[in-house]
């Protein structure tokens, strides 16, 4: 199925990476005909740059010392982390960046493969240059999707440009390990990889201009940041970068406060910038670079064959988000084409409701953040009236089996009008399989006075749902 001969097919989709893949593929299960256009790897930013690679990098280090942690086996750990075997886990994980296998999936799939670089160029057309510069047009008969991700944003910074900064992409796909590494940012991307070098050994500063992870709960970021100062980096927080300059086989980098930095390798992780300068967005009346707004069957507002999912929509930068969003986007396309009905209430087939309320998220730092639904914040700034319940996570039973000292928090914020839960945070070890569980109370709205109904399993980490409900408290009577 790959390169079709076809000048037209029932949809066209900019961009192969998991969300582009979801969409293909619940439009074929349709009985629409679809084509993915992709410029670089089948299977996208997700399966060679970023989820699949750098939790390969973190699990190791992870699984290392929490076996140190733990009495018994503790005493058996003698050696020091392979790092070779880490880094060819990765490139298992990774295909050795090949997209043999995801192209053959492509094709047992029926889904249409066109390699080279898609640019809308009117209603329902879309122009290809391959990698020769050659061009060929393709037309849409229903719709055109853009899942074309985002990157990494590189701020204006002086010197930044020409010290061949690292993005997440040269961090993921390293061979050799740096010595030292100066990191510019405090989020996800910036805190799991200093966990992850740390744990290779590399001198790791981390400067950012507030402070870590700060659209989550206060304590998960202070909590990561007392855990990362633990296992060596050094962390400049409130602190700009003023500029970065390399010579040679060194990189300097200068602070708001008048502190240097020298380091082998800088890695900016100051967020990303949307896929969409060069998809050729201006020639239907939209603005090249920036976010696709949509509407919650994720179909552009004020036209009627024009789609996005994924990153590029500033929805929820997450994968899996990206792919719930994807089955949304295949099966709504499907529908209105055929004539199908379209249910687009609140939680139906055909929207992405949970995008707004109901985010799962983890932060694979060792501690583990899990998050799901709203902060404290901001469900207070949505106007609910909360209330905020905490339980140390270490005082289950559970947890002291799992670890020796485990140290962890869990929050849940309850709406006082409905009593349900708006949203829950878990910060300690291995918590993120404890988020699933608060993901489905959430968006199933599940009353309180039903969740006492739902047992945990003793002795498990799950019991911190019992604790969260014997903190906030049952009625007698």
């Amino acid at each position: 199925m790959s390169d079709h001969a076809s000048a037209e097919y029932d949809l066209i989709i900019l961009g192969g990476g998991a969300v582009g893949e979801n969409i293909a593929d619940r439009a074929v299960q349709g009985g629409l005909t679809a084509v993915i256009v992709e410029n670089e790897l089948v299977g996208g930013e997700c399966s060679y740059w970023a989820c699949m690679p750098s939790k390969v990098l973190l699990r190791s280090t992870q699984a290392l010392r929490a076996a140190r942690q733990l009495p018994g086996a503790a005493e058996a750990v003698t050696g020091q982390l392979n790092i070779e075997a880490v880094l060819a886990r990765r490139d298992y994980y990774t295909s050795n960046w090949s997209d043999a296998g995801q192209v053959q999936w492509l094709d047992s799939a029926g889904i249409g493969l066109i390699r080279g670089h898609g640019r809308i160029t009117g209603t329902k057309r879309v122009t290809v240059t391959a990698a020769d510069g050659s061009t060929r047009e393709i037309t849409a008969r229903h719709a055109v999707a853009v899942a074309t991700g985002s990157g990494a944003h590189v701020p204006d910074i002086e010197g930044l440009a020409d010290a061949q900064p690292w993005t997440s992409r040269e961090a993921t796909s390293i061979k050799t390990i740096p010595e030292s590494l100066a990191i510019i940012g405090g989020g996800v991307v910036a805190t799991e990889m200093a966990a992850a070098f740390a744990g290779f050994g590399t001198a790791v500063t981390l400067i950012s201009r507030s402070g870590l992870l700060t659209t989550m709960e206060p304590f998960a970021g202070e909590q990561v940041g007392a855990a990362l100062r633990e296992q060596g980096v050094n962390l400049l927080l409130d602190t700009k970068t003023t500029s970065v300059h390399r010579d040679g086989n060194a990189v300097t980098v200068e602070t708001s406060d008048g502190q240097t930095i020298t380091a082998q390798e800088v890695l900016i992780a100051t967020g990303r910038t949307p896929n969409t300068g060069d998809a050729g967005l201006g020639s239907v009346g939209l603005t090249p670079g920036e976010w696709i707004e949509t509407d919650d069957t994720l179909r552009v507002p004020g036209y009627s064959w024009l789609y996005a999912a994924g990153d590029v929509t500033n929805r929820a930068l997450l994968t899996h988000q990206g792919k719930y969003q994807a089955r949304a986007v295949g099966d709504v396309i499907v529908a209105r084409a055929t004539g199908a009905a379209v249910d687009v209430a609140p939680w139906g087939r055909h929207v992405a409701t949970a995008d707004h309320a109901a985010v799962p998220q983890v932060t694979f730092t060792d501690p583990e953040i899990a998050s799901v639904g709203l902060t404290a914040h901001a469900a207070a700034k949505a106007g609910y009236d909360i209330r905020v319940v905490d339980y140390e996570i270490g005082n289950v039973a559970g947890a002291g089996l799992h670890a020796e000292g485990y140290k962890g928090t869990a929050r849940m914020v309850v709406d006082e009008a409905r009593k349900v839960v708006l949203g829950v945070t878990f910060v300690g070890p291995d918590v993120s399989e404890l988020l699933h569980a608060a993901t489905i109370a959430i968006v199933a709205e599940v009353p309180l006075d039903r969740l006492w109904h739902a047992v945990p399993a003793y002795p498990t980490v799950s019991e911190i749902w019992l604790r969260l409900l014997e903190s906030y408290g049952r009625e007698t009577q």
